[in-house]
């Protein structure tokens, strides 16, 4: 490992990105890519891989990794040849993944688990299982709006009226607003639609009280290990409740406020032990409603609200943070 005489790491590193098929990738807002380039700014190479170029074998963990380049316009990308290689070879893999966090993404956080140090999972394959996206959140009980977790579409009518009769119904593997259902106690459809979200009384959902201020926006803040780096607020549109940008909603400029710092700071010592290091909060109404940590999004959209580049901070944490054996 080399080393300048101020004892800083100057090593180009090996850095494995597994994520989602690059033909499905957006360029214009995927926060993945920007890392990407920003590591290859940098003079580390880059390999992409996807779940199924993923495997074990006698113990090991390898993946079918291609080279790749990120390039500007339309063809963004170019890939190498493949190589299988054992992945205690890189030294960082960024697990990408987009959600749902199903039986497929399940098993990968287990083998990502066996790779050894000083190979560094970012996010910690452990930590991303004990942190589902929309029940950590729940662990701090005086940050959040009241909730109920429940399979039982009477518990969950009982728990609407007890909150005012307006209550967000969120299924809990699920992600960017997919399957979050606002339910109106004054709305017939409400029991067939506490049926539907719950598979009539199979699958356990996330209830919680509707916050009004909704309307004005949904904030995003970007954490990087515990700390507040960027933010946005997600506006809903007329046609929609939801502030997520896949469901329509417009990125404006925000601020951090006292509030919102108070909720990093008492989240911060959580996401640290669980090794999760980049995540995305939301926040309404000075309530936290989800902790994001499997493939949070959001940077390049704050990049050009704010004329930042805060992949640039990323991979700074990452080339002072990384431990390489000695």
């Amino acid at each position: 490992m080399d080393s300048n005489e101020g004892g800083l790491m100057n090593k180009k590193l090996q850095m494995g990105f597994l994520m989602d098929p690059m033909e499905t990738i957006n360029p214009y807002t995927d926060t993945t890519l920007v890392f990407m380039q920003e590591a290859q700014k940098r003079g580390h190479k880059n390999f992409y891989f996807t779940l199924p170029q993923l495997f074990l074998r006698e113990g090991v963990p390898y993946g079918e990794l291609y080279p790749i380049e990120i390039r500007r316009g339309k063809t963004f990308y170019k890939l190498g040849p493949k190589k299988i290689v054992p992945l205690h070879e890189l030294d960082i893999v960024f697990m990408r993944k987009d959600p749902p966090f199903d039986d497929n993404y399940l098993a990968a956080t287990y083998l990502l688990e066996r790779i050894p140090s000083p190979t560094w999972v970012i996010n910690n394959a452990m930590g991303l299982r004990n942190a589902n996206e929309k029940l950590f959140a729940l662990r701090f009980p005086k940050l959040v709006p009241e909730h109920l977790v429940s399979s039982d579409p009477q518990r969950i009518l009982e728990f609407m009226n007890d909150v005012g009769g307006k209550i967000i119904v969120k299924p809990i593997n699920s992600y960017a607003g997919r399957g979050i259902v606002y339910v109106d106690r004054a709305d017939k459809n409400k029991h067939a639609l506490l049926e539907l979200t719950t598979l009539e009384g199979k699958q356990p959902i996330l209830a919680q009280r509707y916050l009004p201020e909704s309307r004005q926006g949904d904030k995003r803040i970007v954490l990087l290990n515990g700390e507040p780096i960027g933010t946005l607020l997600r506006i809903p549109s007329k046609e929609d409740y939801r502030g997520n940008l896949r469901a329509g909603g417009k990125p404006v400029k925000t601020s951090i406020t006292r509030r919102d710092r108070e909720i990093c700071e008492t989240l911060k010592p959580e996401l640290q032990k669980e090794g999760l290091h980049f995540v995305g909060i939301d926040v309404i109404g000075g309530y936290l409603t989800e902790v994001n940590v499997t493939s949070p999004t959001g940077v390049q959209q704050i990049n050009r609200l704010y004329n930042v580049r805060l992949e640039e901070q990323v991979l700074r944490f990452v080339e002072s943070a990384y431990k390489p054996l000695t």
